[in-house]
């Protein structure tokens, strides 16, 4: 699909995050209405997080507009400070963060390896701008160059890809907006006034250290909170294993009721189809589970119900691994319980661990620039963080299982 035809492209956006958002381009405009970017209205940006907080349903399209959006003011900032940014790279920089996400699969991070095996989305994502810079005649060219970090002005891929960058800053806002938690409110406006340009790298004003200081804590604070809280991991559970189970019963030539598009992704010896990819979102995922309910095969339809009418696994937490025997007892406890086998209850008594860490020390750093051009990494910089804590990865071991296990313990 080309070019729209709308004559009236620089349309004005109301965000319950920011307020009204302007659309700069004619291009970013036609690809907002591009079928594969509005497929981005039918994926959740947090997944299955809004079985714990109701009202985490915005979805990826917000956040892709978002993010648009503080690249814009990100882009008047760096302008300002002397820093020359033309009127196609700013063009170009603006379409990557708007794409940067158009590889999610349904339930964005939930199911990011279940349904397309070994391909991340930032692949996904890759593979679906190429395709769009068909289609717009080459218009995206510079843009998938700062998406893979091949052009020569280095900061512009940090302000799309980093551990400062726009796709962080707005997320971070938007789910602690939409959660409701707290926690996660950061200074967005006030960071990005902060940034700066030093040697072809993002760094940041002396003066915005504490707002860096707040945003690292807050991004720890949202991974407990939010993205990696116990029941959302339960229930994540449950729509990988859902999934898994479907795809073993239809690869033993069961007749499973699916939208076209899951039903070939239920095969397991498809090849990667990126039309095919394209027809996912959640509702494929939601329709054939609320018929899966019914379906004879006990385990399919007990974690399809599960999921359709938020009947969690019952879910714990450790520091370490739970013990091999105790996970056995569980499955043999389930499979006695449901005349089921030892394998089949697999599906049912997961343990597996979920990691966290708010600041890489490894990977680009964030750095603070005084006043006579110095700069010294945030863990130097700060005399609050403990910059060493905030960058250990913390790891999370969890066990989950039926509720009416519980029930005969």
């Amino acid at each position: 699909m080309g070019k729209s035809s709308s004559t009236n492209k620089l349309k004005i956006i109301n965000d319950p995050v920011y307020g009204f958002i302007k659309i700069p381009y004619d291009v970013v405009f036609d690809l907002i209405e591009h079928p594969l970017f509005q497929r981005l209205r039918r994926i959740r940006q947090l997944g299955l997080t809004y079985f714990v907080y109701p009202g985490a349903n915005h979805t990826r399209f917000q956040h892709a507009v978002g993010a648009m959006h503080l690249m814009g003011l990100a882009i008047e900032v760096i302008r300002s400070k002397g820093h020359h940014i033309t009127d196609e790279e700013a063009k170009s920089v603006t379409i990557t963060i708007l794409l940067h996400d158009i590889g999610h699969g349904p339930f964005s991070h939930s199911l990011e390896h279940s349904l397309i095996k070994a391909t991340s989305h930032e692949t996904l994502s890759l593979m679906f701008m190429e395709q769009l810079n068909h289609a717009f005649g080459g218009e995206l060219k510079l843009a998938i160059e700062i998406f893979r970090n091949q052009y020569h002005k280095k900061f512009l891929h940090q302000l799309v890809s980093s551990q400062l960058d726009m796709d962080r800053l707005d997320y971070l806002k938007r789910d602690s907006f939409f959660t409701g938690v707290t926690e996660g409110v950061i200074g967005s406006d006030r960071i990005i006034k902060m940034l700066n340009v030093l040697d072809d790298q993002l760094v940041v004003d002396e003066k915005g250290i504490y707002s860096i200081e707040k945003f690292l804590i807050a991004r720890r604070l949202m991974y407990w909170q939010v993205y990696l809280h116990r029941t959302v991991v339960a229930s994540e559970q449950l729509l990988v294993m859902m999934l898994k189970r479907a795809e073993s019963l239809t690869s033993e030539g069961a007749h499973l009721f699916a939208t076209p598009a899951l039903a070939y992704f239920l095969q397991r010896d498809h090849e990667l189809s990126l039309d095919q990819f394209a027809q996912l979102d959640d509702i494929d995922i939601l329709a054939s589970a609320k018929s899966w309910c019914k379906h004879p095969d006990t385990v399919l339809s007990m974690l399809s119900d599960g999921l359709v009418n938020r009947r969690l696994f019952s879910v714990e937490l450790g520091d370490h691994p739970f013990q091999t025997e105790r996970v056995y007892a569980l499955r043999e406890s389930v499979a006695s319980s449901l005349s089921i086998s030892a394998e089949e209850a697999e599906y049912l008594v997961v343990s597996d661990s979920v990691s966290n860490f708010a600041y890489s020390d490894m990977d680009d750093r964030i750095a603070i620039m005084d006043k006579r051009g110095n700069t010294r990494d945030i863990a130097e910089a700060s005399d609050i963080l403990n910059i060493s804590v905030l960058s250990k990865t913390v790891r999370k071991y969890f066990l989950c299982y039926p509720r009416f296990i519980k029930e005969l313990n």
